[in-house]
């Protein structure tokens, strides 16, 4: 990777751990659709990140997706269970944004905040790995 790569990559984490930061802002303020997501968004800045330590993108969500399950969760290289999380995480975001009359229960969105919590950290020491072996 170029050091302008890495520069990017390391961008996409942090952001990734802003979102974070915002989601449990927004769950201590009982916004709950708005905290799910800023949930989802961190975990998509954490693979777009991953992705581009292949020089890959996407410009769709489903491409980031399909690509996230492609090559990494289908090949082992990150836990099969992260992916089921992205994947459901995506559809309560959807869920949320768009659809009517739809809540979410406060304990629910503090056990995904968790688990983005700690899907951010898996993808971000694959990506720290990943950069140290490539310089």
């Amino acid at each position: 990777m170029t050091p302008e790569q890495v520069t990017l990559v390391r961008y996409r984490l942090e952001r990734a751990k802003e979102a974070l930061g915002e989601a449990e802002l927004l769950l201590d303020n009982d916004h709950l659709n708005a905290a799910v997501n800023r949930l989802y968004y961190a975990c998509f800045y954490a693979v777009s990140g991953l992705l581009l330590t292949e020089g890959q993108s996407a410009a769709k969500h489903s491409g980031v997706r399909a690509l996230f399950d492609t090559n990494w969760v289908k090949s082992g290289r990150v836990p099969k269970d992260a992916g089921r999380f992205y994947h459901r995480l995506f559809d309560l975001r959807q869920k949320g944004d768009y659809a009517d009359l739809t809540t979410f229960p406060p304990d629910d969105v503090r056990k995904w905040q968790e688990s983005a919590a700690h899907f951010v950290e898996t993808i971000s020491a694959v990506v720290e790995g990943r950069i140290h072996n490539n310089q």
